[in-house]
């Protein structure tokens, strides 16, 4: 796989991940459940004649097992680099997923960048919203970013 295909994959599995965690997370959809929904039916398909890029799959399951195995520990970690008066429960639950994903990366992904990381984050921040959420994306996972790999 080319670096450039490989990037555009480990692109596609990130959003992929995030869009897999807000389901999980609003629908309470079991792990097992939710990764084979992703893998037979939202990895590199086509869904309203958009074809989705091909998402590389074990780095996709990572960031999905990694979140929810370490998601009290992920949440600790976020919630001490909030602004003041800010919690995660006032969070959007997409930018919460955005979160937890990039947080993770940088904690448990020592083979990706931490520029990568985020920056990769940010841009699945603007696939969902305008650019205030992913300036606040930005802002908090450099903080994570300079804490975890200091």
């Amino acid at each position: 796989m080319t670096q450039n295909k490989r990037s555009q994959a480990r692109s596609a599995a990130r959003l992929a991940a995030v869009q897999a965690l807000y389901q999980m997370d609003m629908e309470k959809t079991a792990l097992a459940r939710l990764l084979d929904e992703f893998h037979q039916h939202r990895l590199g398909e086509v869904i309203d004649d958009m074809e989705l890029a091909e998402a590389e799959v074990e780095f996709f399951d990572d960031i999905v097992r990694g979140v929810d195995a370490r998601r009290e520990e992920i949440d600790t970690l976020l919630a001490g680099y909030l602004s003041e008066g800010w919690s995660l429960t006032r969070l959007d639950r997409t930018t919460l997923q955005i979160l937890r994903c990039g947080a993770y990366e940088l904690m448990a992904r020592p083979d990706v960048p931490t520029g990568t990381a985020i920056g990769e984050y940010i841009d699945v921040a603007k696939a969902f919203f305008e650019n205030r959420e992913a300036k606040f994306v930005n802002g908090v996972l450099d903080r994570v970013g300079k804490a975890v790999r200091a």
